[in-house]
């Protein structure tokens, strides 16, 4: 398959994430979680896990990580250069590392799910598994 399909896909993944951290970010848990019919989503989003990097909700930090990796995905699909790709992949394996440490804490921890979370959580796991598993020839 072509390389330039897997920074495609990853790059629509990182704008879903992005789509995802921003409802979680501007609207109150109340709004967010309503849309979704879920008491556990306001569960998780109201526990002591959702700042977990110095007081910083986690959906802010994905206001800027998940840009960026579309950004650098992005310019990866123009322009590739290897610091780019090395880039990706460290970001994109530092996000799966926290994706699947949340997805712990939601399902052993708190036990409880939040559907934005598993949305954001996935696609990042979704695009380890395309760096690691596409055949970029």
């Amino acid at each position: 398959m072509k390389r330039e399909t897997k920074y495609k896909i990853i790059i629509g993944l990182m704008i879903l994430a992005t789509a995802t951290s921003i409802v979680l970010s501007f609207m109150s848990i109340e709004q967010a979680c309503g849309l979704v019919g879920g008491t556990s989503c306001s569960t998780v989003q109201n526990s002591s896990y959702e700042t977990i990097f110095f007081g910083i909700k986690n959906a802010h930090i994905g206001l800027v990580a998940f840009p960026l990796l579309a950004l650098l995905a992005f310019f990866e699909l123009k322009r590739p250069k290897k610091y780019q790709k090395i880039a990706i992949t460290a970001g994109v394996m530092i996000g799966s590392v926290l994706a699947l440490y949340f997805l712990y804490l939601q399902f052993f921890v708190i036990k409880a799910i939040c559907e934005y979370c598993m949305i954001v959580d996935f696609a990042v796991l979704i695009s380890m598994a395309l760096i690691i598993f596409w055949d970029e020839k």
